[in-house]
Order: C-alpha cells, then structure tokens, then sequence
C-alpha cells in the first residue's frame, strides 16, 4: 500500500501548525537561514516546537535548506542541519550538493531547485542517496511515469500555487539584472515584471505586459492521475503566504485526497493519522490566485500567461453599470451587474480591476445587495469587469471556523467485581492497559447502565476522538456516575498521549557511484563551495566553474522555459499560420533580452544580449 502525502507550506509555526489541523500530513518550513525566501526564516526553537505538534499526528517536518552555500558558510550551514536534527526535523530539502558532505543523520529530499526533469537526471541524484525528488513542474503525466520507472525513490510534484516561468534553479534574471540571486533566496521576480515585446526591426508588437507571468498552478482534478504516474508527495507552493491561504488551500486538498482513498483503500492510505473534524467550507476560487491553469500535465499546450494581471485578481463577479459621485464627500457609489446568481457582497471586501494595463485594488468600505460604496478609485468606470480578491464573509470564517484534527481511537471495558480493566488503542497503533477499583452497587436499571456508558466514552478528549470498542462484564453492571467514567476516558487520553505516534518512517537514499554526471558543468549546476565540487569531480566531472551562478559571458542563457510567448500570442510557426521565426526581444527599464525559440523541443529562452550590461 502506498501512502500518500499532502505537503504544505509554512512561513512560521503558526501556519504549520494550522496545516496540520487542516489536514497536512507534512509541512516544509525554512530554519534561520539558507531557505531560499529570505522573509520566512524561524529559529531552531521554534522548529522543535512544531516538529513536536506534527510528530503528536506522525506528520512531518521539512527543513528547507535548499539555497547555495558560499565556502566561507559551509561550517555554519554545517552546524545548523545538526541544531535542525536534535530539534526533531524529519528531512533536508536541498539543492547544494555539499550538503550531502556533511552526512546528515535524516533523509535528503532533491529540492526542485535541482531541475529533475529526465530519468537520467533522476538516476543521478538517487545514485547520491537522495531519499526523495522534487521533480520539475512543467513534466507531463508521461514524463513523470518515466522518471518512476527509472528510480526507486519518493516522487513529489508541486499540485497548487505560484509558478516560476523558469525551469526551477535556472533562473538567473534576478541575479542578472539587480545581483540578488534567486538561489540565494532573494529573487526580485522578474517574471512578474512588465515588458514590451519587439521585433528585429524595433517594432513593438506587445506594450507593458507582464509577458514573463503565468497563471497560479491547479491540479486537484489530477490527485489520482498524479498518484497513478507514481508521485507519492503532493506539494502546495507557498512558503510566503499568509494563514488564511493556507488554511484554505491546505483543506481544499486534503478532502480531495481523502476521497481518492475512499475511491482505492486497498491501493493507497494517507501518509499520518487523524481526521479533520468541524471547520470550514474552503473555496481556493476565493484565495490569492492569477487564475489557474494545469500547465503541460496532459501533454498538450494551452493559455498559461497571466501577462494581462501578474497580480491576484481573485473570482469575477460581474460589471460595473454605473457610478455616482456623492455630494460633500470623495465617496463614490457604483452598482453591478452581477456575473452569476448567488453572490452576496459584505463590507470590507476587496476587489480588483484592470486599468492601463495594471491591476488596480480597493476596499468597498459599505456593500449592499449590488451596490459598492468606497473611496474614489481613478480609473473605474461603467463597463468595468470587477473581480473579488478578498472575500470579508470567508475571511471570518476561517477565523469562526478553526479545523481541529482528532486521532480515532478504541475503548474497551471488562468489569470484574470491585473494579473494570479499560483498554485503549489509537489508530496509530498506541496501546494502554488501566485497571481501576471502585465500591458500587448494582445498577438497577442495566440498560440506562450501558447506555451512558456508551454516551460517556463515545466522546473527544485531548486529542483523542473516542469510540466504544466492546463493554463486557462478570455478571450485572455497577452503579457508576457519569463523572466516574468521563475520569477512565480522560486518564486513557493522558496516558495514550505520552506514547510517541507511531509513524510512518520515510524512506531511506541509496548511493551508487557507478552513476556519473556530466563531464563539464556549467554555470547551471549552480557550484559555489569546495564541498559541493568535490561530490561532481568525484562522479566524473573533469571541468568544476566555481564560480557563483552567472558566467559573464555574451549571450548568457538567464531563462528556459516550457512557457512560450510566441504560442500565447499566436505567433507560433508551428501551431499558428500566422507564426513567424523572426526574432523577438523582451525591453524592461532600458534593457535587452533575445528570445531564442527550441522548437525541437519546445522550449523557449530568455538570454543576455550585446545591449545589457552584465554584472
């Protein structure tokens, strides 16, 4: 039986642990430094605090240390994956090779920084004993198959939320342009910037787009496909997301893998233990999103660019019919038309629109029925399409609504005379034997007896959602009182919870050096320490650049990409008639970048010209 996981992100501990409660069977997290977001750091104290809220569920804790390291920086990173370990983390999520010189006590996972994209590459970072691999996002149902056959290690593929234009940990746009690098955690994202597109004869044939942008990521319709192809790790994006959006989305996913398990439970099983009980309704229609899209998993090309709103716009609720000017005031008053039946609006929601090419927010400060009152907004009018990025009614009732995850578990009571033996035995496999004494008189009505029996342990306690097992007695049952029973149910509670989880235990990497790399590496293997040289020389690599990231060279490849703007703009000359092979160019703020098209592969790239200046 394979067991699935639903992997989620966490900024802090208080996202990961309302992950968790909302059905995470993991979480991924950054400790204070090399996390590859340089605005979600935590201490090591508060990672031992929430590996020990995820352990009490056998969920688990991911560390991402998934940065390059700089040599001068190897014994601190050195010293921090050992603070990490003795906190209780589970795995490593890294792209720097010379981490694996440090023999880390838990399991490795290939971050996707490390562009898995071909069995060979997959092969390879197995064959260094990587436990896991974080495959690339733009892989096709196929492809992925593929890479399952040729390793025998965890696969897990990102399901929900931003996308990188860029094949992961080969973007080197924010570094080219500002110096912060991307796999150093500081990426500018230059993919959602705004670009004008032009040709070899200087004509701008697109204005002020953000061309480089795509729609967020969506793939519940694909749990069972993805799981069928072999990913066993089912990941949402979003370490820099707020609580709300978390919590949403995290729900939002986990009902849909429990109902592929109900679908196959002699196939799959989930990957910790307990159920989500109370909470809320989630809807990821009503959290942060460009839109959505399902990439290149069936294989064929559709609309990815969000090139029209790089920002959240949220659901579309209808038009703008008209606006009034109040007197005295900067207060304007609008009415809708909605766009379907059903959508009520509150106070406080935030809605979003298009004008001059931008996305442009603002608050309606009073909402009744189809009409909007807020402070003047330049640039809406009649006929405007209105969208809404913040729901107010949802948002309370996330905040109303907290998801609490209980494990199951069994009672079970034998009376003897003067005293009752009571078991109990958690999902997870705990056992607990109490006996307990007790002087008492037989109950005259025997049936009432055992209905409150019944009534008074088929309930929550701790962290335990209780259940009766079987109830058996030597003879009739004595008069107990409710507060007497409720105390056997809360002392097995206590008792089961100082039991560590039985969890289930990761797997393990598997080194075989007989598997080499490339003979000469480029910028692109993203070598900057000795350590991380060494592992390459050491698998037949005879040319290590040490040097970091970007060579500084003419015509530097910055980007590749699945993601083609000739295609979105139907200028492709193999899918369109109107295409055209003739070269295009991206401008942003005074510089230049040549678009070179891959058609043999379908790719395209994003390089340096003659016209920039490199750093």
């Amino acid at each position: 039986m394979l067991e699935l996981e639903l992997l989620a992100p966490a900024r802090n501990i208080d996202i990961g642990i309302a992950a968790i409660d909302c059905g995470a069977d993991a979480v991924y997290i950054a400790g204070p430094d090399f996390g590859a977001r340089q605005a979600a750091g935590n201490s090591v104290e508060d990672i031992a605090r929430l590996c020990s809220f995820a352990h009490r569920f056998g969920a688990k804790v991911f560390i991402t240390t998934n940065t390059i390291i700089y040599d001068q920086e190897l014994d601190k990173a050195r010293r921090l994956t050992e603070d990490l370990e003795d906190a209780g983390a589970d795995a490593f999520i890294i792209q720097d090779l010379g981490i694996l010189q440090f023999n880390p006590r838990i399991p490795l996972h290939a971050s996707t920084q490390c562009a898995i994209r071909t069995p060979e590459k997959a092969r390879f970072y197995e064959s260094l004993g990587f436990s896991r691999l974080v495959l690339e996002r733009e892989l096709s149902l196929d492809q992925i198959a593929a890479i399952r056959k040729a390793v025998d290690c965890e696969l897990e593929f990102f399901v929900h939320g931003a996308l990188c234009v860029c094949y992961s940990g080969e973007c080197y746009m924010s570094e080219f342009i500002s110096g912060r690098s991307a796999n150093r955690g500081a990426c500018i994202q230059a993919c959602r910037s705004l670009y004008d597109l032009q040709n070899e004869d200087g004509k701008i044939l697109v204005n002020n787009k953000a061309l480089l942008s795509l729609k967020d990521y969506n793939l519940k319709n694909h749990l069972m496909d993805l799981a069928d192809a072999g990913i066993c790790s089912f990941k949402i994006e979003g370490r820099l997301k707020n609580i709300s959006y978390v919590r949403n989305v995290v729900r939002d996913y986990s009902i849909a893998l429990d109902r592929l398990i109900e679908l196959n439970p002699d196939k799959y099983r989930r990957a910790s233990f307990g159920k989500v009980v109370k909470g809320f309704l989630p809807d990821v229609e009503k959290t942060f999103n460009r839109g959505y899209t399902e990439l290149f998993i069936d294989g064929h090309r559709g609309q990815w660019s969000s090139m029209d709103a790089a920002k959240s716009m949220g659901e579309f609720i209808g038009t703008v019919q008209n606006i009034k000017h109040l007197n005295g005031s900067t207060d304007i008053s609008m009415t809708l038309k909605p766009a379907k039946t059903g959508i009520h609006l509150a106070n406080g929601d935030g809605f979003a629109f298009i004008f001059q090419d931008a996305v442009v927010g603002f608050r309606g400060d009073v909402c009744e029925g189809n009409m909007i009152r807020c402070k003047s907004v330049q640039g809406l009018s009649a006929r405007t399409k209105l969208f809404r990025n913040i729901s107010a009614d949802f948002e309370k009732e996330l905040d109303a609504n907290e998801c609490v995850r209980l494990l199951s578990a069994s009672i079970s009571l034998s009376f003897n005379e003067g005293g009752v033996e009571a078991s109990a035995t958690s999902e997870d496999g705990r056992l607990v034997k109490k006996s307990y004494n007790f002087a008492s008189e037989i109950a005259e009505n025997q049936d009432r007896m055992m209905s409150m029996l019944h009534s008074q342990l088929d309930k929550n306690s701790g962290m335990f959602d209780f259940f009766v097992d079987n109830i058996s007695a030597k003879g009739p049952l004595p008069l107990l009182r409710a507060s007497f029973i409720n105390g056997i149910r809360r002392d097995l509670a206590e008792t089961l919870e100082e039991i560590p989880c039985f969890s289930i235990s990761l797997g393990t990497g598997h080194i075989d050096k007989s598997v080499q790399e490339a003979k000469a590496l480029s910028y692109k293997y993203n070598v900057a320490n000795h350590l991380a040289a060494d592992v390459y020389s050491g698998r037949g690599a005879e040319k290590i650049d040490k040097a970091y990231e970007l060579e500084h060279q003419k015509d530097a490849e910055l980007m590749r990409t699945k993601y083609c703007i000739r295609y979105e703009l139907g200028l492709c000359p193999k899918y369109h008639k109107s295409g055209s092979n003739r070269p295009l160019f991206l401008l942003n703020n005074g510089q230049k970048f040549k678009l070179f098209f891959d058609c043999k592969v379908c790719e395209m790239t994003v390089s340096a010209t003659s016209d920039n200046v490199l750093h």
